[in-house]
């Protein structure tokens, strides 16, 4: 059911103040992708388990997929009936039209992302088009979030090794960034430092020197995108240096997976593929709990 444009606000009033306790308090919340219904419930399960605000999040395919009017209301159900603080980031939306999609479906969080449905827009046109999303979303009161960058990866398990003088290349720079929220006036900045998207087989390596200049240069939040296959301890720093919000998918994915096909496995002949999916939210589940751990996120929901 659509909410009214009265809850939509309330929703996004709240979504602020968290982002302002995380920043206050030292901690981030995780932002992490479902897939479907399963991965929803072990989200939810682990904000229970661990008291924690939690955002669940989608990218355009599980939009395509699910349905923004979907998605909001399973997040409403679950978020009622697990007793949680959670909310919904609409994250990497390709185009200004899919940006107010999400922010009329009353998604509190909203992330567009020009540079990576169009590698070769101009620095003005992500600025411009970034800057239509943050006036409309004066409607709900929706938090936006942007870049000026390329995050590189993919959501899914690499086998190449990461190549860091590349990465470097589309570095975050404390000039840019700044030069960046002023013309756009974004909620929330994503910062490149290292991070990227995907699990390889060697762990991530932040540059968290970079990230305290960062800090130092913006009066807005910052989120960290890519945050699977990463040491916990850099995130451990990173939510102490300001760090208020933390992409998680490829890990949560990698666990579904591996979990289901030992299920198939162990299993071969039963074929009420639900029977067998209790394993699988459960290893999903743990490492959303581990995750909040880390982001120091624990013990810090605020219920109505």
């Amino acid at each position: 059911m659509p909410l009214t444009l009265t809850k939509m606000r309330q929703n996004s009033l709240r979504a602020r103040q968290a982002m302002h306790r995380a920043r206050k308090e030292g901690y981030a919340l995780g932002a992490f992708n479902i897939d479907n219904q399963d991965t929803l419930i072990a989200i939810a399960r682990a904000a229970k388990a661990k008291n924690a605000p939690v955002m669940v999040e989608v990218s355009q395919g599980e939009v395509e997929a699910l349905g923004l009017e979907n998605i909001r209301d399973m997040v409403d159900n679950y978020s009622a009936e697990y007793g949680v603080e959670m909310y919904v980031n609409l994250d990497h939306s390709p185009t200004v039209a899919a940006a107010i999609a999400g922010i009329e479906a009353g998604f509190e969080f909203i992330h567009i992302d020009i540079s990576q449905a169009r590698k070769n827009a101009t620095l003005e046109e992500i600025i411009t088009e970034t800057r239509q999303v943050v006036d409309y979303a004066r409607l709900t009161g929706a938090m936006v979030e942007s870049e000026p960058h390329y995050f590189g990866g993919s959501s899914n398990l690499h086998s190449e090794k990461i190549d860091y003088d590349e990465i470097k290349k589309t570095f975050s720079t404390p000039e840019a960034a700044r030069t960046f929220v002023e013309a756009t006036g974004i909620d929330t900045y994503a910062a490149a430092i290292g991070n990227l998207h995907g699990k390889y087989p060697v762990p991530k390596v932040l540059d968290l020197k970079l990230l305290k200049e960062i800090r130092q240069a913006l009066s807005c939040n910052i989120s960290l995108h890519g945050g699977s296959g990463t040491p916990g301890h850099y995130f451990v720093d990173a939510v102490q240096i300001g760090a208020s919000k933390v992409n998680i998918n490829s890990d949560m994915r990698v666990a579904y997976r591996e979990t289901l096909v030992k299920q198939l496995n162990d299993n071969p002949t039963q074929y009420a593929v639900v029977k067998l999916m209790d394993e699988v939210i459960d290893a999903v589940q743990e490492v959303v709990e581990k995750k909040i751990d880390t982001f120091q996120a624990t013990d810090k929901a605020v219920l109505d």
